[in-house]
């Protein structure tokens, strides 16, 4: 077995089980959910296991309480295999009135049918985990604590590692454990596999209707093509069909996005939506985006080399790269990220807001010749927030793909992609 790079989601999981009978570990398929889980595990089912799968269901017809005993925590792999499972948990944590018990593992959202009667609320906490960050595959250098920052104690001056050419490697590589740990040439190849297992097999099976290959991999193309961007349905659809009249309907492409969305595929980015001092309108529009910006350069079939021949692409999938890093980290502070858009043109890439209400804002730039422009837009955000209602911003940073860190004369912070950890 591969030697075990430690997760952000490794503390996460422990005090979680310290605080809940069981833990809910979601998130796509290769990102390293059962290996994280069964480090710290005592006993594990595999439900997926071929040698054990229909006796496992057989059981669970029958009996699920039998597949739950072994010593705790006890991780259940893949459990919607027998969504049945997820009530006898709750159930046997009810009885046993002790927290750490389980650890659920899953790839997909199970549609809620009548063997689930209960959400689980209060018994089972959930965990949302993603492809590895910049930090935990070891290409940060983790010089600047996002946690830190917040606390106003960071020194943001630090040098990143990370060359322009290593940035489209990443990128294209993305950051499935994998992928990071395989030889060099070879882990390109795991982002072509997982897309092609996703519109041939994936998103069907989910939610057992079946899904044009053809038509799904015209619908990743076109989420890839208009990444970090607000694209509609009709937006989408008409670029599936080149401009031409269309002929995939509306219903259709919610339902390929659904799909998607339930094996953890396709991951929008929320519009925030604060106090603010005007009577200005909010967009509320997501930003589209994948779990991890590999899934888009593999749809597209661009390697590193494309990435540096079309740094219009590189600009939009390193701001991809850079909310899939800052989503990471965010959520292990018990945080949200989100995009902010007003009527009047105003945006800003990333807004970080915490449960104590501390926030701060971010501009993404993957070169250093617009950090002016970034301030600026960072400046009028912070103006047009409503102080009375809301606190002011604890930063606003600019998140650039070159090297130096610091912090400007006007006191917003400059920080390389290179250097961010959580």
């Amino acid at each position: 077995m591969k030697k075990y790079l430690t997760r952000i989601a490794d503390k996460m999981l422990t005090e979680a089980l310290e605080s809940s009978g069981a833990v809910l570990i979601e998130g796509p398929k290769w990102c390293g959910k059962t290996r994280t889980a069964s480090e710290i595990s005592k006993s594990i089912l595999y439900m997926q296991d071929p040698d054990s799968r229909d006796s496992n269901l057989q059981v669970a017809g029958i009996k699920p309480s039998l597949l739950l005993k072994g010593e705790v925590p006890r991780l259940i792999d893949e459990w919607q295999v027998a969504s049945v499972l997820w009530d006898a948990v709750r159930h046997e944590i009810d009885l046993r009135g002790k927290d750490g018990q389980f650890i659920l593992t899953g790839s997909a959202v199970p549609i809620m049918d009548k063997l689930i009667s209960h959400t689980g609320t209060g018994r089972i906490t959930r965990i949302k985990m993603r492809p590895m960050s910049l930090y935990e595959s070891r290409e940060s250098n983790g010089q600047v604590s996002l946690k830190e920052i917040f606390q106003e104690s960071s020194n943001c001056e630090s040098i990143s590692t990370l060359e322009i050419e290593m940035i489209a490697k990443v990128i294209v590589r993305g950051g499935w454990p994998s992928a990071v740990t395989a030889k060099s040439g070879l882990s390109e190849r795991r982002a072509q596999d997982y897309v092609n297992s996703i519109i041939n097999v994936d998103a069907s099976r989910v939610d057992g209707i079946e899904k044009n290959p053809n038509k799904m991999l015209a619908l990743m193309k076109s989420i890839s093509r208009n990444i970090s961007t607000e694209a509609s349905y009709s937006t989408l659809i008409k670029d599936m069909e080149g401009g031409e009249k269309e002929s995939i309907s509306r219903p259709t492409i919610q339902s390929y996005i659904n799909s998607l969305q339930r094996i953890f595929v396709v991951e929008d980015l929320e519009a925030w939506n604060p106090s603010i001092r005007s009577s200005t309108s909010l967009r509320v529009t997501p930003k589209r985006h994948f779990i991890d910006p590999s899934i888009a350069t593999a749809s597209l079939g661009i390697n590193d080399v494309g990435l540096l021949n079309d740094f219009n692409t590189f600009g939009y999938l390193f701001e991809s790269l850079c909310i899939r890093d800052l989503r990471i980290y965010t959520e292990s502070l018990g945080g949200r990220l989100f995009h902010y858009r007003d009527k009047l043109g105003l945006e800003c890439d990333a807004v970080i807001v915490l449960r104590n209400g501390l926030w701060g804002a971010v501009e993404i730039r993957l070169g250093s010749n617009m950090l002016d422009q970034a301030a600026q837009n960072l400046k009028k955000l912070s103006e047009r927030i409503d102080s009375e209602k809301m606190k002011k911003p604890s930063f606003l940073m600019i998140l650039i793909g070159s090297k130096l860190g610091y912090k400007r004369e006007d006191g917003i912070l400059v920080v390389p992609i290179g250097c961010l950890k959580n």
